[in-house]
């Protein structure tokens, strides 16, 4: 089977907030983390077949839901949950300002590695807790960087006995890593000895390069105040139907967090993302498949381009998502102000890395057909030589 990747619906005058959000008809959207293409055929048929129903009442999640999520987790990634362990959400940002209100008091630290997703620090705050700063450690190389973790501080931390919780980007947005057993074990055996609750955000879990390989978190913790929020909105492109899981295996805290889920009003879920992820999850196998190599040859596109355009501003090795990390400090001018100039001048849209606790990067979405990526990367380079 293939699924041409190169052909992309036009968005503009969907309601995409992607595409809609910018005045311009003219401006390429390279920010915010959704896929361009078509969803799996698989998926679309089954909307379709749930839209035939014709009546969209509130929704009983049924088994084969459950099925399908135990069994793509045990079947991928040798992860064996339990049904049991299971609350649905609306999304995986209200799940983590859930687990936040239930397992945090007000004034309580909550730990995260920085530079990290931005709605981190809005779920922290929203729930009157503080933001304790982890910074991950760069590590240069000669064709860009990475980085690893902290785990000195983390340790230092996570021993205070105010910080209660470590927020974990499994895999890392922005920085593009796809963290090893090894260094996840690391984590799990620094927050059990010092009781910090762990809370993985492995939304981003399926979207790994060649020769890397995603880890559960709680595959590699034997501590049971581990909680662990997934989707499959990011890597099937269905954000927009809200579905997503809270797995948590310890029963004190799952009852917390249901009873939060309830507080927030983010216990409903609609038909349409029940039906999308058991598609997604017993169907959708072949073209993940393809969309993986399809992103890889993306990136591959955009490490050569950078290195051919622009050898001054390097880039953070992509192990996982499809965001693209690039270090602009060698412009004098912070990411939020390059973005707003890119946009202005080159119309052409990425992400200031402000949001994410460190300026002096940009993020840039690669998840779109080739033609479209290069022409966006031709107008960022034409802005940036600019500077």
């Amino acid at each position: 089977m293939s699924f041409d990747f190169d052909k992309a619906p036009d968005r503009r005058g969907s309601g995409s907030y992607k595409w809609d959000s910018a005045a311009s008809a003219d401006m390429i959207p390279l920010w915010v983390a959704d896929m361009d293409f078509h969803v799996a055929p698989a998926i679309t048929e089954a909307l379709l077949r749930r839209v035939r129903h014709g009546v969209f009442g509130y929704v009983k999640v049924p088994d084969e839901y459950y099925d399908a999520l135990t069994g793509w987790f045990a079947r991928r990634h040798g992860w064996h949950i339990n049904r049991e362990d299971v609350i649905y959400t609306s999304g995986v940002v209200p799940a983590l300002s859930a687990v936040i209100k239930a397992l945090c008091r007000p004034g309580d630290g909550v730990i995260v590695q920085t530079p990290v997703y931005n709605c981190f620090f809005s779920s922290i705050r929203n729930n009157e807790c503080r933001i304790v700063e982890n910074p991950l450690v760069r590590v240069n190389s000669a064709d860009g960087f990475t980085y690893r973790m902290d785990l000195e501080g983390l340790e230092r931390l996570a021993a205070d006995n105010a910080n209660t919780m470590l927020l974990l980007c499994n895999p890392h947005n922005p920085a593009g890593r796809c963290w090893s057993a090894e260094e996840l074990s690391a984590v799990a055996g620094i927050c059990s000895r010092h009781g910090v609750t762990v809370v993985s955000d492995e939304i981003h879990c399926e979207l790994t390069m060649p020769g890397y390989t995603y880890t559960p978190f709680a595959r590699v913790c034997g501590d049971a105040r581990t909680v662990v929020c997934n989707s499959p909105s990011k890597a099937f492109n269905t954000a927009g139907l809200q579905i997503a899981n809270i797995v948590a295996t310890n029963a004190d805290m799952r009852a917390a967090i249901d009873r939060a889920i309830n507080i927030n009003e983010v216990c409903d879920v609609n038909p349409f993302g029940v039906a999308a992820l058991v598609a997604s999850y017993t169907e959708g196998e072949p073209w993940l498949k393809a969309l993986l190599e399809y992103l890889h040859g993306n990136y591959l596109l955009f490490r050569q381009f950078m290195h051919d355009e622009l050898p001054q501003m390097p880039v953070a090795r992509l192990e996982a998502t499809y965001l693209a990390w690039i270090d602009i400090s060698s412009t004098g001018k912070g990411g939020e102000a390059i973005e707003h100039e890119l946009m202005e001048r080159k119309q052409v849209w990425v992400n200031g890395g402000a949001m994410y606790g460190d300026d002096r990067f940009v993020r840039i979405n690669l998840a779109c057909p080739r033609e479209r990526l290069k022409e966006g990367l031709r107008r960022v380079a034409d802005g940036l030589k600019s500077l």
